[in-house]
């Protein structure tokens, strides 16, 4: 794959690591915890947005925002404490890093996390050198699929839609990066090739390795 843009946007959880199974599997301990059971293959129809609107989802809309907060940090704290001890990059992810920094190529990292998971993975792979903006969830009013938080990140990063790729696993990650007005590739963490295909990525990638920036 050839690479030729003036900026580059990395979703975070399933993109620079392949962490969504300890997601899903932390949601679902801590939400079976509360008496909620939900089954992993109905759950990832439910994986999407802040996680203020996950958790509203789960439990209501009648908390206050102290409790949504509250059992938001409950369920990051149980996903890191599983899967710490797991992280992994997904392959060349720091060398491709390395690559987009000697070549100039202004990078953003725009995710739904909190900032305690944002700090968990970055500074869990020692990367965060390499992110000139790093947009979470809390800094948006509207989660993906909404591109709110990839505008957020272009504006941060000055430059134009256009001159700029998203990397995504998920749909509602695709939908939120071509809305925003971008092109965007696919990685092959959480669906396959043809799914990442269909629903309008530009190219997809196994991981980061072969990338040509030109």
């Amino acid at each position: 794959m050839k690479l030729n843009e003036k900026a580059i946007i990395f979703d975070m959880d399933g993109t620079i690591v392949d962490n969504i199974p300890y997601h899903e599997e932390s949601w679902i301990i801590f939400l079976k915890h509360y008496g909620i059971d939900i089954k992993r293959e109905n759950f990832s129809a439910q994986n999407h947005g802040t996680l203020d609107e996950m958790i509203v989802r789960f439990f209501g809309n009648d908390l206050s925002e102290t409790k949504i907060y509250e059992l938001g940090l409950e369920k990051e704290n149980a996903y890191q404490t599983l899967y710490k001890s797991k992280m992994k990059e997904v392959t060349g992810l720091t060398s491709f890093l390395q690559k987009l920094k000697q070549n100039n190529i202004r990078t953003g990292l725009a995710t739904m996390g909190i900032p305690s998971s944002i700090n968990f993975i970055l500074d869990g792979l020692h990367i965060r050198e390499y992110f000139q903006e790093i947009t979470g969830g809390v800094e948006v009013s509207n989660g993906k699929p909404n591109p709110e938080i990839f505008l957020k990140t272009i504006e941060k990063l000055q430059v134009n839609a256009k001159d700029c790729v998203a990397v995504e696993d998920s749909m509602g990650g695709i939908k939120a990066g071509k809305d925003a007005g971008m092109k965007v590739i696919g990685i092959t963490t959480t669906h396959s090739l043809e799914e990442l295909m269909d629903n309008g990525c530009a190219e997809v990638i196994n991981d980061y390795t072969n990338i040509e920036i030109v």
